[in-house]
């Protein structure tokens, strides 16, 4: 397996962007007034949460599929990691004689303590909703030539993104919340990480030249495969520039 200079980096990234946002952004809700729509509630990580597709687009362009398939089982491990440490801590008797505990707690209940629908949903939903995004990132690729990057992150967010919400949403709050509610949940969060993803296009062409030019390749999937069950860096044809 050939080494880079900063594809441990970006790996690290899409871990922290992915561990912070399940982790901190499910305890608060937020309220905002749009144009037109008019009051929207949704929940903060999703501010942050697109970043990792952001991530996972970059690595994918630059080093490919196989390098992505690695960060995504990174980002898989870390919060199977993170939610049985915080199943441990929360279950763990507190002591009796720390005043300081009976604020602690409950505190630590409220933020960490999700439900097992919603922690399930979120698992599931990042690991097939991130596996599409590159798929798709990496088909396209091959399939147009390398031309045109925004089509291929655009279009692969998309994908990716619709994924994760029609399983996040079902899984997580069906019986909970009325169907037209979730309907308009998951348009709005497509919309949303969607609309992230072209914000930040002018970067991420940036940022993928850069790389590219620094690490020396320019990878294209024709002969990977896409199997997510691996952890192989298998042979790739591909421009080196």
């Amino acid at each position: 397996m050939r080494n880079f200079r900063y594809y441990d980096f970006l790996m690290a990234g899409t871990v922290a962007v992915l561990l912070c946002s399940n982790l901190i952004g499910p305890a608060k809700a937020c309220v905002l007034t749009l144009p037109i729509i008019g009051v929207v509630t949704f929940g903060a990580g999703n501010l942050f949460f697109p970043i990792s597709y952001i991530f996972g687009d970059v690595i994918t362009e630059v080093y490919g599929f196989a390098r992505a398939r690695r960060a995504i089982w990174a980002g898989f491990a870390a919060m199977i990691f993170a939610t049985t440490m915080s199943t441990i801590i929360l279950a763990m008797p507190a002591s009796p004689t720390s005043e300081y505990n009976k604020v602690l707690q409950p505190a630590l209940e409220t933020v960490f303590g999700n439900t097992w629908r919603i922690v399930v949903a979120s698992i599931l939903a990042f690991w097939v909703g991130d596996f599409v995004n590159s798929f798709v990132m990496a088909r396209m690729k091959v399939w147009s030539q390398g031309r045109h990057l925004w089509m291929r992150t655009i279009g692969s967010t998309i994908c990716g993104q619709s994924i994760d919400s029609l399983l996040f949403y079902p899984v997580a709050f069906y019986g909970i919340l009325d169907s037209a509610t979730l309907a308009s949940l998951m348009a709005f969060n497509v919309l949303f990480k969607v609309g992230v993803e072209v914000l930040f296009t002018p970067l991420t062409y940036w940022v993928v030249n850069s790389l590219k030019r620094v690490e020396g390749v320019d990878t294209y999937d024709t002969d990977t495969s896409f199997t997510p069950f691996s952890l192989k860096d298998e042979g790739r044809s591909g421009k080196v520039g």
